[in-house]
């Protein structure tokens, strides 16, 4: 396990703190009050206080299915989408094997990697998401039996899978028999235009395993996401679940199918995708008129990261560090990349910080650089 990329990812800083990188939404932009009054409405629920089949509550798992067009038995209820990521590579791929990430990547799906004793190969990727042709030797080379892939809003480049890729990656996953799991973590924070369907959607032979949260859209305490996997790996992942636990406690199943049945629910994504877009337009703005210095090669679509690079000999280590002592939290490019040197890249996250944050935050980073 690699302590120190594992120290970052908990690395909450404090209340001073101005979270320019985070990984979750701030709590002006959460529905807490609806959530406050949907989860007492659940605790006084009969259904909250009963057990649940280990797959979770037929009504929940109903509801979740329904946007990746899966049957409902198709879907693993499960304590967040972290719980799911180690629970899906344990189970998918034997200890010692090779699972292939983008890179960079998303910190915890590569600690995810190492605690299930996988051995991680990286493919880099642009802004259309993986480079395919890579993708294709590495697959030849190491015999992955598991690609890790964020299709939408990657975490942290906010790179999209081009179409064209989208079917290049599904006939690779058929050919070599490989299982590719998506997480779609990012689903319900789209800013500009739609977010592009499921890659699970267009998987007619069971290779998909879609990963979803709700701890990031709706809640960070609201621990609850699902796996969703047909055929082969959907019965290997049915018959392990009961080794973690017997069940997502009732309650927060509860509550979940409360708020994705009610109108809160649509009027909380249009609320929240209006503020991520000026969030993120006032972090880009500051960093073009304060550090010029900072090139952002690539404007998200959505998620809540902005990936951006400083000049070639950057610290990145020293740079952070900086900025902590400053009073800024700002995430450290070396523990995205998986297993090749690190280029200087800082990522940003618009989610958690105010428009006013954003600013000072920028400007002391600016004054830092100077230095």
């Amino acid at each position: 396990m690699d302590a120190d990329r594992a120290a970052r990812l908990g690395g909450y800083g404090t209340p001073e703190h101005i979270p320019l990188s985070w990984g979750y939404l701030a709590p002006e932009l959460l529905p807490n009050d609806d959530l406050q009054r949907i989860g007492s409405r659940a605790a006084r629920s009969r259904h909250a206080w009963m057990m649940t089949p280990p797959a979770g509550s037929p009504e929940l798992r109903r509801i979740l299915a329904a946007e990746y067009r899966a049957d409902p038995n198709d879907v693993l209820v499960v304590s967040g989408g972290q719980q799911g990521l180690v629970f899906t590579m344990r189970t998918l791929a034997e200890p010692g094997s090779a699972v292939i990430t983008e890179s960079p990547s998303y910190p915890g799906a590569i600690l995810a990697a190492q605690s299930a004793g996988l051995n991680l190969s990286s493919v880099p990727t642009d802004a259309d998401g993986i480079l395919v042709d890579r993708l294709a030797d590495e697959l030849e080379r190491t015999r992955a039996r598991v690609i890790y892939l964020q299709p939408s809003y990657a975490n942290p480049t906010g790179a999209v899978l081009s179409a064209e890729r989208r079917k290049q990656v599904l006939e690779l996953a058929a050919r070599h028999g490989t299982f590719v799991i998506e997480d779609d973590w990012a689903r319900h924070l789209g800013i500009d235009g739609q977010t592009p369907p499921p890659l699970f959607t267009e998987d007619p032979h069971g290779h998909v395993v879609s990963i979803l949260t709700l701890s990031k859209p709706a809640s960070p305490g609201l621990r609850l996401g699902a796996v969703i996997a047909r055929g082969p790996a959907g019965e290997r992942l049915r018959a392990s679940r009961t080794a973690d636990d017997l069940c997502v406690a009732p309650l927060v199943q509860e509550i979940a199918h409360s708020l994705l049945t009610s109108n809160v629910w649509p009027r909380h994504l249009k609320r929240l995708r209006a503020e991520l877009a000026t969030r993120r337009d006032a972090l880009t703005s500051a960093i073009h008129a304060t550090t010029p210095e900072i090139r952002i090669p690539h404007l998200p679509h959505g998620g809540i990261h902005l990936w951006a690079r400083l000049p070639q000999g950057t610290d990145t280590r020293e740079i952070c560090t900086a900025a902590y002592s400053a009073g800024v939290l700002v995430g450290d490019g070396r523990h995205f990349f998986v297993d090749e040197p690190p280029a200087p890249f800082l990522r940003f996250s618009y989610g958690a910080a105010t428009e006013a944050q954003i600013a000072e935050g920028i400007r002391r980073l600016s004054e830092l650089l100077e230095r």
